[in-house]
């Protein structure tokens, strides 16, 4: 990844999203960051922290506040304390380069960007549709100049970026911590207990469709056990409605670490989204588990899952269908144990330590354009 020759840079990671609150953007700022420390970095991640900092290297920047965000509800930090103190910890760090997630999102990002301390990449992550890019389109375009190098994680974020912004981009993967995944052991399975395990994890809302979900295991009366991890705003309603149905396990709010145990050890991981979707990276996190996959056919999860090669995808929103790929997961057949082995190949075209190796060609050639 780096050679003797190569100086080691301070890098500065900044997360618009709560730190301590689980979420896709966050996942990937603290793998990168872990990642270009493990090869001798000196990576610090900045971003709102709701409780004690999830990583010695991460510096807190103030509480979240929920906020409505892309459909859905993100812990950002758009108050002014937040912004000083990034003002603060910009000026104290003197880091060599900026890399700032979601650029665009209020909060200590958007700070960065404005006062430009240092060379700055950025990487867009949303995709689909952004009333703020669409209202507010001319201010945005004249911030995102401001930007040395802009990236974008699938081809759908760069439709929307493009569409509303403009400009150049370039399309790096997000990564997954493989040997991370992989070290963890498996969770028990359920005492007594012959049904095949099906896991949901994501947030309880419309767009995440756990609900086709619960609809897939009643309509079809799926004999399985079902963990579903964290919550929403539609938990207690679907919790009501499978009340006494032994099937659902209801987890709650779980770490990373637990997430992994539990795809070592669940037969099939069902990600029934809607919409939204920019980067399949939890179907990632299955296959690199060597759990096979049932999702949805939306154009982000065909960033990184292949119909028939390597996941099973279903039309979204149609329980019966759903049903019917769950089923074919669970069969037990050739096929079933193929698609697994292609899911364990494909995570390793996904790893972190080959996303670190790009962002540090990035980092390094806008700290050498931007030089005197």
């Amino acid at each position: 990844m780096s050679t003797a020759a190569e100086p080691k840079l301070r890098i500065g990671i900044v997360s618009p999203y709560s730190l301590t609150v689980p979420g896709g953007v966050q996942a990937q700022v603290l793998g990168l960051a872990r990642e270009l420390r493990r090869v001798g970095h000196e990576a610090r991640v900045l971003g709102p922290c709701d409780g004690p900092p999830p990583e010695s290297f991460v510096t807190p920047l103030g509480n979240s506040l929920p906020l409505a965000a892309n459909g859905s509800i993100a812990p950002l930090a758009p108050d002014p304390p937040a912004s000083l103190r990034t003002l603060r910890v910009l000026r104290d760090e003197g880091f060599d380069v900026i890399h700032l997630h979601e650029p665009l999102v209020p909060g200590p990002a958007m700070t960065a960007l404005v006062v430009h301390t240092a060379p700055t990449v950025a990487t867009f992550h949303a995709a689909g549709t952004s009333a703020s890019y669409r209202l507010l389109k001319s201010a945005l375009s004249r911030m995102i100049d401001r930007i040395d190098c802009k990236v974008v994680v699938s081809k759908d974020a760069l439709a929307l970026a493009q569409s509303h912004l403009g400009g150049e981009y370039e399309v790096l993967f997000n990564g997954v911590e493989i040997d991370q995944i992989r070290a963890v052991d498996p969770v028990a399975r359920p005492e007594g207990s012959t049904r095949p395990i099906v896991f949901f994890c994501g947030r309880h809302e419309d767009r995440k469709g756990l609900h086709v979900l619960v609809d897939a295991v009643i309509g079809c009366d799926l004999d399985v056990t079902v963990w579903v991890g964290s919550d929403g705003p539609d938990t207690a309603a679907l919790m009501e409605r499978t009340a006494g149905d032994e099937r659902f396990e209801w987890l709650g709010r779980i770490s990373d670490t637990d997430k992994f145990a539990r795809l070592q050890t669940a037969d099939v991981f069902c990600a029934p989204s809607l919409g939204g979707e920019s980067f399949g990276v939890v179907l990632i996190e299955a296959m690199a588990a060597g759990t096979t996959v049932v999702a949805s056919s939306l154009d982000g999860y065909r960033n990184v899952a292949t119909d028939g090669e390597d996941a099973i995808l279903v039309p979204p929103g149609d329980p019966d269908a759903l049903c019917g790929g769950l089923r074919r997961a669970l069969s037990g057949s050739e096929e079933v144990e193929r698609l697994r082995r292609a899911g364990l190949a494909r995570a390793e075209t996904f790893a972190m330590s080959r996303l670190a190796e790009e962002y540090l060609r990035i980092y390094r050639e806008v700290v050498v354009h931007s030089s005197p």
